[in-house]
């Protein structure tokens, strides 16, 4: 599909190094700002794709910053300015090395791991009883480690991040606090859209002045999941599926194709009707999180448009 863009290779005025991570490409300018650009790559089981999906990165970007202005009043974050629509920019920040994964139901993880007969989950108690998709009580933290490319993250529990060191108590206690209030908000937002926040993750970092900020995506299909809240109850009561908004699709896909990232297993063959199917789905979820209609972008050059606009950005 030439109408992706699975890599980057730009050098930008005052570049100073490039991260590559499982689906953004992040640019470092000058050590001030980073230029993040979101790519079509498709990440499932910590291993990606070899093929991109059509408007992903777009799909993805534009929510992410949308979810980012429309929660900058309770949590402060990085970004400030979208020159592209799969690029954004924003101030450098040194990264923490957790991801803080915030659970309103038991689903996805937590929940395979409830059946195999885990009650404790990142030192989390989750209660007796549950069955698939119940709500817990109140929603609970269960944070990873940030693996490197190609590694998996890890899950952690907050006793063992402060007893490594990898996050000082103080600025723990401001991680929690910030990964709360943006799961009530983005559950606010999802509700007004028939939709149920079941699962996210949030990413944080420091700016050189030592400000804790919110980096990287925020209530996106790839970090979140969603149910919709239309005949969520019914589905529960019948022990019925229930129907999801999240790369959970493509998850399952791969199981039924024997591949979940263990060793030994290879990656399916995605023929190009199924990718098609993958974007059409990535764009319904973003039309249903968003609620409004999807604009594609130009794709006759991607990476010719991207560079354009980063550069207008840089020199304006």
């Amino acid at each position: 599909m030439s109408n992706t863009i699975i890599k980057s290779n730009f050098n930008f005025p005052g570049q100073k190094s490039v991260y590559k991570g499982k689906v953004r490409e992040v640019y470092n300018i000058n050590d001030d700002k980073l230029v993040m650009i979101a790519t079509d790559r498709l990440s499932a089981f910590d291993v990606v794709m070899p093929k991109g999906i059509p408007y992903k990165g777009q799909i993805l970007n534009q929510i992410a910053t949308s979810m980012m202005k429309a929660t900058e009043d309770l949590v402060p974050n990085w970004l400030t300015a979208t020159p592209d629509p799969n690029v954004a920019v924003g101030h450098l920040c040194e990264p923490f090395k957790v991801e803080m994964v915030i659970r309103g139901y038991l689903s996805g993880h937590a929940a395979r791991e409830y059946k195999a007969g885990k009650r404790i989950l990142c030192g989390v108690a989750m209660p007796e009883g549950m069955k698939e998709n119940d709500k817990f009580p109140v929603p609970i933290i269960t944070p990873a480690t940030k693996a490197e490319m190609g590694d998996h993250d890890e899950d952690i529990s907050r006793e063992d991040i402060l007893k490594r060191g990898i996050v000082s108590e103080a600025d723990y206690n401001v991680l929690e606090d910030y990964t709360r209030k943006l799961f009530a908000r983005g559950t606010e937002i999802a509700s007004k859209r028939g939709l149920i926040l079941v699962d996210t993750k949030y990413e944080f970092g420091k700016t050189k002045d030592g400000k804790i900020v919110l980096i990287d995506e925020i209530h996106t299909p790839d970090s979140s999941r969603y149910f919709y809240a239309d005949g969520y109850q019914e589905r529960q009561d019948n022990n019925e599926a229930q129907k999801q908004l999240s790369k959970e699709f493509v998850r399952q896909w791969l199981i039924a194709n024997n591949f979940q990232g263990l060793e030994g297993q290879t990656v399916p063959e995605m023929s190009d009707d199924y990718i098609q199917t993958v974007s059409d789905r990535y764009i319904e979820l973003y039309e249903n999180i968003m609620g409004e209609t999807f604009v594609k972008a130009d794709v006759s050059n991607i990476e010719s448009r991207i560079e354009a606009n980063v550069l207008d950005y840089l020199n304006a």
